[in-house]
């Protein structure tokens, strides 16, 4: 897999991810429509040991207020960045509206959908699931 580059909006953040990414799902629950602050956040996971810091690491601050995740992002342009799980040490989730560049894989589902914003409708063919669903192999492996 080609290593892969995300940065911040105003570009003080960046980072490589040098691994296979997981699952692409596109996230429908309140908390990710807070913090993408749109209908939905498309997000894979990678494991930690492939994520790096290219530059900026200084700017990036912690929302650690939720109970399964911390949460992180630049405190320059607040630009959402990675999430830290609570339950696993060994993979990191990331958003995928910062990468640059194509992705091999494709989005596998949707999830949490009894909790999407009623304001908007999915119209995609994409299997959907009120919580995290059993066909997706790689999301906290």
């Amino acid at each position: 897999m080609p290593e892969l580059k995300g940065e911040c909006l105003c570009g003080s953040v960046k980072y490589s991810v040098n691994g296979e990414i997981g699952d692409i799902l596109h996230c429908h629950c309140s908390e990710c429509r807070k913090w993408h602050g749109s209908a939905f956040r498309s997000r894979t996971t990678v494991r930690k040991k492939d994520f790096n810091w290219i530059e900026g690491e200084e700017f990036v601050s912690r929302y650690e207020g939720l109970p399964t995740s911390i949460k992180t992002f630049c405190r320059l342009c607040g630009s959402n960045l990675i999430s830290y799980f609570r339950d696993n040490d060994k993979r990191i989730g990331l958003p995928l509206g910062a990468i640059e560049g194509d992705l091999e894989k494709k989005p596998l589902c949707h999830i949490f959908v009894d909790s999407k914003a009623n304001w908007y409708q999915i119209t995609d063919d994409l299997p959907q699931y009120l919580e995290f669903p059993d066909v997706s192999r790689n999301i906290h492996k």
